[in-house]
């Protein structure tokens, strides 16, 4: 195999620093509404993919089945759900809590293949889930204590974390015999039509906000989409996926630690002690799975 014109582990390391933005981002968006903001983070990522897509990948639509199209309609659909209880959980509560619960989203996804297709627990992977869950609790906990609303922006967030296993469960079959730019491309406007129509429905302005709103809406579509996900996608080539989904567990330190640089955010005692446990289990439930299986469940979004 050719060697990459980069080091993978640091082109790794900048794709960390790209997925941590987010939560950072929809937070400066303060002004528009959640679903507002997932609107235009995908239309915007749409725009800036069309030129490759409709000139280097357009031959590959005549030959999608219908199958593969309904697959990648409801993926998108359930990528929208994900983007509107998400961004509503981080107007609700913390960027570390809700960060955290959404990174919960590989458990989510085991338990999706044990009922769909029968994948068995091994005994590591049921300690590590039991772990994450007691981590879980102590953030919800001490989330509660400060208000009915935090906590309710904490449960927000675990829905997020079980629409995007949805969206991973649903378009991984279509995903194995479309590429990668031609399968986010439909599923990201998918997304933004539903998102459009969700915006109607319950009559939000798609104009009027704030140029920091407006800028956090190109942020978004420009640097968590193509400087995080596309760049795990890429370091999949030459890492271990692994590799990758250990490195996506940094992502709750990012978040935090940028939300505490950009917006004053500060991590409580709950916060800090949940998170390092529900991190600690998602990893040692990596390391199982990986072990059992060879492969590792994939992330977002």
């Amino acid at each position: 195999m050719r060697l990459p014109a980069f080091n993978p582990k640091a082109v790794l390391f900048i794709g960390v620093i790209g997925i941590s933005t987010s939560a950072v981002f929809v937070r400066l968006a303060g002004d528009a509404p959640a679903a507002i903001t997932a609107f235009y983070r995908l239309l915007i990522a749409v725009i800036f993919m069309a030129p490759i897509v409709l000139v280097k990948y357009r031959h590959e639509f005549k030959g999608i089945s219908k199958r593969n199209w309904l697959l990648s309609i409801s993926a998108g659909v359930f990528l929208a759900i994900h983007f509107i209880l998400w961004f509503k959980s981080l107007n609700l509560t913390s960027v570390a809590s809700s960060v955290v619960f959404v990174s919960l989203q590989p458990l989510f996804a085991f338990i999706g293949t044990y009922f769909l297709f029968g994948e068995r627990f091994s005994y590591g992977s049921v300690i590590s889930m039991i772990i994450a869950l007691f981590g879980s609790i102590i953030i919800g906990w001490g989330d509660w204590q400060i208000s009915d609303v935090v906590f309710f922006g904490d449960i927000l967030a675990i829905l997020g974390a079980v629409a995007i296993t949805g969206y991973l469960l649903i378009g991984q079959s279509a995903r194995k015999t479309l590429s990668l730019m031609t399968y986010s491309f439909i599923v990201y406007g998918v997304a933004s039509i539903t998102l459009f129509f969700y915006n109607i429905v319950l009559q939000h302005s798609f104009v009027g906000y704030s140029s920091v709103s407006w800028w956090a809406f190109i942020g978004l579509a420009i640097i968590p989409t193509f400087f995080g996900h596309s760049i795990f996608n890429w370091c999949l080539r030459w890492l271990s996926a692994a590799t990758v989904s250990m490195a996506g567990l940094l992502e709750p330190v990012g978040a935090s630690l940028l939300a505490y640089l950009f917006l004053n955010e500060a991590i409580t005692w709950s916060q800090l002690l949940g998170g390092t446990i529900v991190i600690f289990g998602l990893y040692l439930f990596i390391v199982s799975t990986s072990m059992k299986t060879g492969v590792t469940i994939s992330r977002k979004k």
